[in-house]
């Protein structure tokens, strides 16, 4: 048996849909791997505990691993897989706000976890409509954002449409959506598999044979909808456990989970990658993009 220590974003949830699917059916079993999920924690991120040796892949954004990637003295960790095919994060507003679209934004309460400074891709998607990006932003103390705009202590929010927004539709919370896609701001994929160069080169065959399960998981999952609804309410946290509740995120997330174009899961689009490196250099989030070949790869993919 092989072992691979999987880092998680965050707690299982419907995007891990597949992984746990394949751990359900005891299909990394079959395969000959030892699969042992490592969900966040806040002190410490999937990167991080990928570098200091603590787990072998990890799951995070592309915009976490480019950032992390830029980091000086940071390890060139790569993206080996792509979760979902399109980024379902969006801006939100409470549908009865009279907010129609992102320029109106300008002057408004945007309601953060945490709260840093100036965020370039607020303030882009405001721009690109038309307005300023002169936003305010607050800390929410809220686990569910959603709230905080249903309490009218702010006027946006960030989420995951297929489990934030999804949350907010089980609780008969009318949300407007904005996506930076169509606001002509390159997010790329929201979650990726990722791993170090050491990893990468030690354990290709391992690799391979982890991602042709992962993909195998996947593939189930989008073909047997009601079923995955059950696993995912064996896995998922006791807070999560709601079936109306992941009937809704499931049904939002599972159009994404396979390629239209290769028709199979995990697929990366180099142009896809290079338009949001190019992006983040533009903006004076890089020193310069990085080179996407150094940054991920579809090598390891069936």
């Amino acid at each position: 048996m092989e072992r691979i220590r999987l880092a998680l974003d965050w707690k299982p949830n419907v995007n891990h849909s597949g992984i746990l699917a394949a751990i359900h059916h005891g299909w990394y079993k079959e395969a000959g791997i030892e699969l042992e999920l490592i969900d966040r924690e806040l002190t410490q991120s999937a990167p991080q505990k990928v570098e200091a040796g603590l787990a072998d892949v990890g799951l995070t954004c592309i915009v976490t691993l480019a950032s992390y990637r830029e980091e000086k003295d940071s390890q060139p960790l790569k993206a080996i897989a792509s979760l979902m095919q399109e980024d379902l994060s969006s801006m939100a507003v409470l549908e009865s706000s009279g907010i129609e679209r992102p320029a109106q934004l300008d002057g408004k309460r945007f309601a953060a976890c945490s709260v840093g400074g100036r965020n370039p891709t607020i303030t882009c998607l405001i721009q690109n409509d038309g307005g300023k990006g002169d936003i305010t932003y607050i800390q929410s103390d809220r686990v569910n954002l959603y709230e905080t705009v249903a309490e009218n202590k702010a006027d946006a929010i960030w989420l995951f449409k297929n489990w934030q927004g999804a949350q907010a539709e089980a609780a008969g919370i009318k949300l407007r959506h904005f996506t930076l896609g169509d606001y002509g701001v390159p997010y790329c994929y929201p979650i990726t598999m990722f791993t170090s160069p050491t990893f990468l080169a030690e354990h290709s065959k391992t690799l391979r044979t982890f991602l042709a399960t992962t993909a195998k998981g996947y593939a189930w999952a989008v073909a047997n909808p009601e079923k995955m609804v059950d696993i995912l309410l064996e896995q998922v946290r006791d807070e999560h456990k709601d079936k109306k509740f992941l009937e809704i995120a499931f049904a939002a997330t599972r159009p994404y989970f396979i390629s239209s174009k290769t028709g199979s899961w995990g697929h990366m689009e180099p142009e896809k990658v290079n338009a949001y490196l190019k992006w983040r250099a533009e903006q004076g989030l890089s020193n310069g993009p990085l080179a996407v070949d150094d940054f991920v790869t579809n090598d390891l993919l069936g």
